[in-house]
């Protein structure tokens, strides 16, 4: 047996009583924010296209279950999706390079 078997075994202190993993209180309160500045983020494209196509494909099976459309319509309505997603990706795409162009 060592001197320190009589201690928890879980305890954070160590036999100095100071904290194993460095703090002398425990935090409280928010932590500080990062150095850089806050603001728009960079969007990732393929998540933004499969987002709004998840999305509109659920909208099409909403409009579907609840008898708003018929059998008939969803063949046209199908497309419209992925139609919308194409053109949120297009406007990603070509948005940032317009507001660089600018300045």
């Amino acid at each position: 047996m060592t001197e320190h078997d009589d201690r928890d075994t879980y305890s954070t202190y160590d036999t100095y009583g100071t904290d194993v993993y460095g703090y002398d209180e425990p935090m409280v309160g928010p932590l500080d924010a990062p150095d850089r500045p806050s603001g728009f983020h960079p969007v990732n494209v393929g998540q933004l296209v499969m987002g709004v196509a998840f999305a509109g494909l659920l909208v099409v099976w909403a409009l579907f279950q609840t008898d708003v459309v018929d059998g008939s319509q969803l063949r046209w309505m199908m497309p419209v999706p992925w139609i919308a997603a194409g053109a949120a990706g297009l406007a990603a795409t070509v948005w940032p390079s317009r507001s660089r162009s600018a300045e």
